[in-house]
């Protein structure tokens, strides 16, 4: 059994004394309910409100009650979990950021699972020709639906078997140490720097992808090539640009998949099981004390002020809630939030972001391979990744996108124009920069307007591009080498969820740490309104004689132990 035996005695006499004072038909003496604020509603915000839900129902038996006000700016929830129609045609739905995760994203597939939502495998129709160019030509193709030992062949015959064997073993290694942070004891965590030390993560923060791989031997031309594709593509960053824990994360897309219909879903599911208000198209303009204070802590509860998001006043009025606890959950430094004096304890660090121009269109043509330097009999591959030209230096470009200009652009999909019923091609691409017509005119070998897309003059004419949708996402920081992290206490009752993107920027982990800011403040409700053991454990040792009650054979394995 997995907890803290030195105050079992304790545990075990607050159990013994609650089974005598409360017989089994009586309900327990009910707590005030806790009141908490959810700033932002994208991954972290919608976990955090699920998993507090979760925690609280466990703790039941203690009259442990939450309500949730979950504010988001949108009218939408998943935050950078975006999908958008092509064509604005609902049955051909695109995810436009955040695309995939994988099994070992372990929030995202067990919700996939409990949410009864369809699973669907990236890709499937989409071009199997990959090909990595560096803006003067192909230094690698591969085609995905050849055999694994072809493929590995190819692999093997340019860059030898060991680059790619240690670059396997050095991922599964650094992954599985990262695993590690949702286990107890290391979950939850009230101070990532702490658990990165201590799991030893911050050998692989502390220094650039670059160093990372020549520290373990892996050539040079693997890391340039293949890597260096992989973490332009995931992190618009090169290997110099960009520390090991996110140059690992990119080669990790082993059995990727999706939401049939948009991940968002996910998030979605999970604020509405958390039974939160949801208070959409609303900004949370500042935060300050209120003259009430919380039962279970003593401190002062918290007052927002909110506007209309859309509205243009600068004006807000007082949301009619004192919250005992806030989680703020999105970048603070995007929010437009201002804190009263004494609000915000520990500062709160401003990181810089990478700005990603994510443009989705249709055209019924294919690119041109002049544009890639190829004869006109060769084939272009349908996902272009790219990295630096033997020219380049790892700055070259804006924001390092070197000769190539842009990171990726990829064939989705071949698809049938819902108003012309011809058959198109439905692309996307990562740039530094907005996507020009000149550019597209380029790559596809025809003329683009400056509008982009066009009604031809002519009946039997053809428009180069049909259909077309630019995005600008704030996407992941600039994940420079650190060996410390923002800690998710920033005052009496405050979170933030945040700071784990400098460590890692996934759907994922911001999920993780906005489970990891339920569990901490569920713990802080434990201790106060038991003054038992507190600390960490206390959830585990709780959820440990409730399951005890519920289930009590599936605790035989670990008594045994004992």
């Amino acid at each position: 059994m997995k907890g803290s035996l030195s105050c079992a005695s304790t545990v075990l006499a607050t159990a013994f004394s609650l089974a005598t004072a409360l017989p089994s038909h009586e309900p327990p003496q009910k707590q005030p309910t806790q009141q908490v604020a959810i700033i932002g509603a994208g991954a972290a915000g919608s976990s955090a409100a699920y998993y507090l839900q979760q925690y609280a129902k466990q703790h039941e038996l203690l009259g442990i009650s939450v309500n949730i006000t979950l504010f988001e700016k949108t009218d939408r929830i998943g935050g950078r979990t975006l999908t958008i129609n092509a064509y604005d045609d609902p049955s051909q739905p695109i995810e436009l950021g955040a695309s995939i995760f994988i099994e070992k994203n372990h929030i995202l597939h067990e919700a996939l699972q409990k949410f009864n939502l369809s699973k669907r495998i990236p890709d499937e129709d989409s071009d199997p020709k990959l090909g990595i160019w560096d803006g003067d030509e192909f230094v690698f193709t591969v085609n995905e639906r050849d055999s694994f030992w072809w493929t590995a062949l190819k692999v093997i015959y340019k860059y030898g078997i060991m680059a790619p064997r240690r670059t396997q073993k050095l991922m599964e290694a650094t992954i599985s140490n990262f695993l590690r942070l949702y286990e107890a004891p290391n979950f939850p965590f009230r101070s990532l720097t702490q658990r990165a030390y201590e799991l030893g993560l911050v050998d692989v923060t502390g220094v650039t992808g670059e160093q990372l791989l020549k520290a373990n031997n892996i050539d040079d031309r693997y890391a340039h090539d293949i890597i260096q594709a992989s973490t332009r593509v995931n992190y618009a960053s090169n290997l110099v640009r960009i520390h090991g824990l996110d140059t690992m994360v990119s080669m990790a897309p082993k059995g990727a998949m999706a939401v049939e219909g948009g991940n968002w879903q996910i998030f979605h599911k999970m604020a509405e099981a958390s039974g939160a208000t949801l208070v959409l198209n609303t900004s949370v303009a500042s935060i300050g004390f209120s003259s009430e204070t919380n039962h279970y802590s003593g401190n002062k509860k918290y007052l927002l002020r909110t506007k209309a998001a859309a509205s243009e006043s600068t004006r807000a009025e007082e949301y009619p809630v004192a919250f005992d606890t806030v989680i703020i959950a999105n970048p603070y430094q995007f929010s437009k939030m201002s804190a009263d004096e004494g609000v915000i304890q520990h500062t709160i660090d401003e990181i810089p972001y990478v700005q990603l121009h994510v443009t989705i269109f249709a055209s019924p043509y294919q690119y041109s391979p002049a544009f890639f330097g190829l004869t006109e009999s060769k084939d272009v591959p349908g996902g272009v990744l790219t990295t630096l030209a033997k020219s380049d230096g790892p700055t070259s470009g804006v924001n390092g996108a070197g000769k190539a200009g842009f990171f990726s652009v990829t064939t989705l999909r071949t698809t049938t124009n819902p108003v012309t019923q011809k058959r198109e091609f439905i692309y996307k691409i990562f740039s530094p920069e907005k996507v020009t017509p000149d550019f597209l005119g380029r790559l596809f070998g025809v003329e683009v307007p400056d509008s982009f897309t066009s009604n031809p003059d002519e009946a039997d004419s053809v428009s180069p591009i049909t259909w077309y949708h630019p995005h600008v996402f704030y996407s992941y920081p600039q994940a420079l080498p650190r060996v410390t992290f923002q800690d998710p206490i920033i005052g009496p009752g405050l979170y933030y969820t945040s700071g784990m993107d400098s460590f890692i920027s996934t759907m994922e982990t911001n999920a993780l740490m906005g489970k990891n800011v339920a569990a901490l403040l569920m713990d802080d409700i434990l201790k106060a309104s038991k003054n038992g053991c507190g600390g960490s454990e206390k959830v585990h040792e709780d959820a440990f004689f409730d399951q005890i009650q519920s289930e009590p054979e599936s605790l035989e394995p670990e008594m045994k132990d004992l």
